[in-house]
């Protein structure tokens, strides 16, 4: 009975100590994190034109997701796929 008693005393001495251990770590991290974003913070933002850039993303994306409907719809009316498979992509790559 006493060694079990050592045992379970031991094992707590190292789970706290690694506790200890792994907050402290942690404390420091943060601090070094802390300090990284203060001096991200501090220093100059860039200017920005007025006047927005339009980019063609949205259209490319637009694009892409017709082109991805129409192969469902042929997929669908060659029989590769069913209604509820092609209903299932459909409501995947609208919403």
């Amino acid at each position: 009975m006493p060694g079990l008693l050592r045992g379970i005393a031991r094992t707590a001495v190292v789970a706290g100590t690694a506790t200890a251990v792994s907050n402290g770590v942690t404390r420091r991290q943060q601090g070094g994190w802390a300090a990284q974003q203060g001096y991200q913070e501090s220093q100059p933002q860039p200017v920005y034109s007025a006047q927005p850039q339009r980019s063609a993303a949205p259209a490319d994306d637009m694009a892409r997701t017709l082109d991805q409907l129409k192969q469902l719809g042929e997929l669908k009316s060659q029989g590769v796929i069913s209604e509820t498979e092609f209903e299932e992509q459909k409501r995947r790559l609208l919403g």
